[in-house]
């Protein structure tokens, strides 16, 4: 006697969803090399490698890459305070973490520029040190950081509610100091989740555009992002070249994230958390 169940069969279920999949992601990523595929090999790349392009692949994935590992660091702090401690403002504190997913990309460009350009709250303190954030590439990351921290803490704290307080004070009896606790016994249970948010905010932060766009200044070979140069091609009418230097960031986006998940996963199987 065969069981019924709410949900639709596999065969249902699967071609419902590589159907969805496809309309959604494989149909316009297809649509990308296929229009790439209309260059020759030369003019690819003389499309992709010019000078100007290269730059702009060292600040996006440079840039990205920092602010995923910054975000990190301090989004684990700020997971372990909401979780760990009991303090004023705590719920204020924990809605404003998602501040980042609410907010338009602009307004959030637009507010870090008005806070951090020479005339702005912050960047006037800072600017009077001989330090400029706004219309470098500093203020790229810092942008990044902004709009990648979410997904760190959002990714850690439910880890950090499930680990039971228990095991640090068991793991204290044993003679351990805080470090080793640390080291040993909290941080292999985070690791997952941390690698799974650095990949989550490097995505994130590899393809941004909105809130990059006012804060970086946009100077050729300095402050100039990836995505910029696509709206910039676009602009010029140059489909197959914006298509060209989207192919190139697509696969490097793809390289590392393929490197970190294998990563993740490979840290799951030694610990012992594979499914």
């Amino acid at each position: 006697m065969s069981s019924r169940q709410a949900l639709p069969g596999f065969n249902l279920s699967l071609g419902y969803t590589l159907t969805w999949l496809s309309l959604i992601v494989l149909i316009p990523l297809a649509a990308v090399f296929i229009k790439t595929a209309e260059l020759s090999l030369a003019q690819f790349w003389t499309a992709v490698s010019s000078p100007r392009v290269v730059a702009s692949y060292h600040l996006s994935f440079g840039a990205s890459l920092a602010a995923a590992a910054i975000n990190t660091v301090f989004g684990m702090l700020l997971a372990w305070s909401l979780v760990r401690y009991n303090f004023p403002g705590k719920k204020i504190v924990d809605s404003l973490v998602d501040l980042p997913f609410a907010l338009p990309t602009a307004v959030a460009g637009i507010a870090l520029t008005a806070l951090w350009a020479g005339n702005g709250w912050i960047g006037r303190i800072v600017e009077s040190f001989g330090l400029k954030v706004a219309f470098t590439p500093v203020g790229v990351l810092l942008a990044l950081v902004f709009i990648g921290l979410p997904f760190v803490v959002r990714t850690v704290q439910p880890v950090l509610e499930d680990l039971e307080f228990e095991i640090e004070e068991a793991s204290t009896s044993l003679g351990a100091n805080r470090w080793q606790t640390i080291r040993q016994v909290i941080f292999p249970t985070l690791y997952p989740a941390l690698l799974t948010g650095f990949a989550l905010a490097f995505a994130r932060a590899v393809g941004e555009y909105g809130s990059v766009i006012f804060i970086a200044g946009n100077m050729p070979m300095v402050s100039e992002i990836t995505p910029l140069m696509i709206i910039t091609k676009l602009e010029q009418y140059d489909y197959r070249g914006a298509t060209a230097i989207a192919t190139v960031m697509l696969l490097l986006s793809f390289i590392l994230l393929i490197t970190i998940n294998s990563l993740q996963a490979w840290t799951a199987k030694r610990t012992g958390k594979a499914q």
